[in-house]
């Protein structure tokens, strides 16, 4: 079966590590620092598993070793935002986290396929692949299916609709300036922007919704205080995984590499790509609107801005 290394024992990397034993993708191995505590919620999950009927090996260590050979890595190491806090307030100590779990990735498991969860996420996973030497297509960060996600509960939510006949697509870097694709939206595949004419939402509602998804992470922190979001970041990584896993192909907006495409070279950027057994098999270039472009280039101009700042700090 397919060994699953989870670096990092938080509250993602525990749901992380409670979704996959149940979906039964393979034997988890979870890492973290702290002593004990990887160890200790491995063995209280590894002790849910017979309540199931389940069978699944679940260890936990703090040593990095233990990720040698893995299929896959999902990296959720590092610190959270608190109150006040942008996701790019913690590029320096996350960096060094990035920096020495790079390392390990390089000595023990280059093959693995990389997804990386920590913020700022897109300089996050430019660095993890500088430091470990990864194939461009075997590393993607996770971010718009999370995006993607929120914006599609807060449109259901005004709406009354299903989120399932939501569809939509949040492309650009992993913050504030994420782009929302009014012209990629659509309900049941009617488009967004017609769909509304017929409804009694204003232009301005859809504007606060737009906003709303752009700073849906910094409410979660705001309401709990001391902790990020957890439970929708560790189902959209299990999707991520789950179509490289099983060569699912699924079209996902991802923090890709890019390489000319969207006119951005040298850069992780959140675009749609296709998932499969080979990693990133294809990034998908689509016709945005020209204010869909402007917004984007912002976007790409926040992400260069902290690559820079990450390029300082490389050694």
């Amino acid at each position: 079966m397919n060994k699953i290394s989870l670096i990092g024992a938080g509250n993602i990397g525990t749901i992380l590590a409670y979704n996959l034993s149940r979906k039964q993708i393979g034997p988890i191995t979870m890492v973290d620092v702290v002593e004990g505590l990887a160890k200790g919620k491995c063995l209280d999950l590894s002790q849910s598993l017979p309540i199931e009927n389940l069978n699944m090996k679940i260890e936990g260590t703090t040593d990095i070793s233990a990720i040698k050979d893995s299929a896959a890595i999902i990296i959720t190491a590092g610190i959270a935002r608190k109150p006040g806090m942008s996701r790019d307030d913690l590029i320096e100590t996350n960096f060094s986290i990035m920096n020495e779990i790079g390392k390990a990735i390089k000595k023990f498991s280059p093959s693995s396929f990389v997804i990386c969860v920590t913020n700022p996420l897109d300089a996050m996973v430019w660095s993890l692949r500088e430091i470990s030497g990864i194939k461009p297509n075997m590393i993607t960060g996770m971010a718009g299916i999370l995006d993607s996600a929120r914006f599609r509960f807060f449109l259901s939510q005004e709406l009354n609709i299903s989120v399932e006949n939501i569809q939509t697509m949040v492309l650009g870097g992993h913050g504030d300036t994420m782009v929302p694709l009014l012209d990629f939206t659509s309900i049941a595949g009617i488009p967004i922007k017609k769909f509304i004419e017929k409804s009694n939402i204003k232009k301005e509602k859809l504007e606060q919704i737009i906003n709303r998804t752009r700073n849906g992470g910094g409410e979660v922190v705001s309401l709990m205080k001391n902790s990020s979001a957890f439970y929708a970041p560790a189902c959209s990584a299990v999707e991520m995984l789950e179509s490289y896993l099983y060569d699912q192909k699924k079209i996902l907006p991802c923090s890709a590499f890019l390489n000319g495409e969207y006119g951005v070279k040298g850069l992780f950027v959140g675009v749609p790509v296709i998932i499969g057994e080979k990693g990133i098999e294809k990034i998908i270039e689509m016709d945005l609107s020209n204010q869909s472009k402007k917004e984007f280039q912002k976007s790409v101009e926040a992400v260069e801005q902290l690559v820079k700042k990450c390029k300082k700090l490389l050694v």
